[in-house]
């Protein structure tokens, strides 16, 4: 018998259907989510020291924008210039209700750059808020073990020297000023600790009943940097930028062998042991320039700004 006639049937051609396995479909949102973002840098907060304001860290927004072009910079403008002087369990408050909300805004979290006495309203508003989502911590040439010298903010002060300073700030009309919250006065230890209402409770050198919380609240940082340098010529002594301080015959203790760290009553060893502690010296930088030189900003700053 013959074969059957030769037919030409429709064929329809369909295309594979592409099959997205889980990795793929998370893949792709984290490309969509990166394209969403230019640079992807965390927004910084900027908080001043004493008699400054927002308008002498220009330069220092500058840097981080020239480097890091559209991240968010915030100089917070609180406190300004002479009202700087007021007590800073005044100032705190009011700083952290600012950083508060800019950090609500940021869920991705932000870091915070704090310089000279702004650096210890940083420490304690870190320490205050229970929810903060601060990832990197920048202490610029801050006091944050405490001052113990003669400089140019205290000679407008008649007799108010190295040695007397501690007979004017550990009383109540000396805690109305801003720069007695952190004398510390090795000298005068029992003064320090019985006079001082702001530096000690902080550094966890006296018990409070807030100081477990406050321990809880400071090790949500992931990073904590500690800018200072030998011609600071304010910060006295100048390694108290790192945590170290005199002992009684005005030899440095450096931060390891501090009571407060080995007791990590605040959580500083704890930080440490992490991995989390970076220390940065410049030399040849003045108090007043570490916000506008370039160098400390390229050496000190810029890589932790990510």
């Amino acid at each position: 018998a013959d074969p059957p006639p030769a037919t030409c049937d429709r064929v329809e051609m369909r295309a594979p259907r592409a099959s997205w396995g889980a990795p793929a479909v998370l893949l792709l949102l984290l490309l969509l989510l990166a394209s969403g973002s230019a640079h992807g840098y965390k927004p910084v907060i900027i908080v001043h020291g004493i008699l400054d304001g927002p308008e002498q860290f220009k330069h220092l927004s500058g840097f981080i924008n020239e480097v890091h072009p559209g991240t968010e910079v915030q100089i917070i403008s609180l406190f300004n210039n002479c009202k700087s002087m007021k007590p800073l369990w005044i100032q705190v408050p009011e700083f952290r209700k600012v950083i508060e909300k800019i950090m609500t805004a940021r869920p991705e979290g932000v870091h915070v750059l704090c310089f000279s006495q702004g650096g210890l309203v940083c420490r304690a508003v870190l320490s205050t808020s229970p929810n903060h989502n601060v990832h990197t911590f920048i202490s610029l040439s801050s006091p944050l073990a405490g001052q113990y010298g003669d400089t140019d903010y205290l000679n407008w002060l008649p007799g108010c020297v190295k040695k007397t300073a501690f007979l004017f700030c550990y009383n109540k009309v000396g805690q109305h000023f801003s720069f007695c919250d952190y004398w510390n006065d090795p000298h005068h230890r029992a003064c320090y600790l019985k006079g001082n209402t702001f530096l000690p409770p902080i550094n966890g050198e006296i018990p409070h009943q807030h100081l477990k919380d406050w321990r809880e609240n400071f090790l949500r940082i992931k990073k904590m940097v500690l800018i200072g340098g030998p011609d600071d010529g304010v910060i006295t002594p100048w390694q108290s930028s790192h945590f170290g301080f005199y002992d009684s015959n005005e030899d440095v203790v450096e931060m390891r062998n501090q009571a407060f760290y080995k007791n990590d009553t605040f959580g500083l060893k704890t930080l440490d042991a992490r991995g989390d502690v970076s220390v940065c010296v410049q030399s040849g930088v003045k108090h007043t320039n570490w916000h506008s030189n370039f160098t400390v900003f390229k050496n000190c700053i810029e890589k932790w700004l990510i």
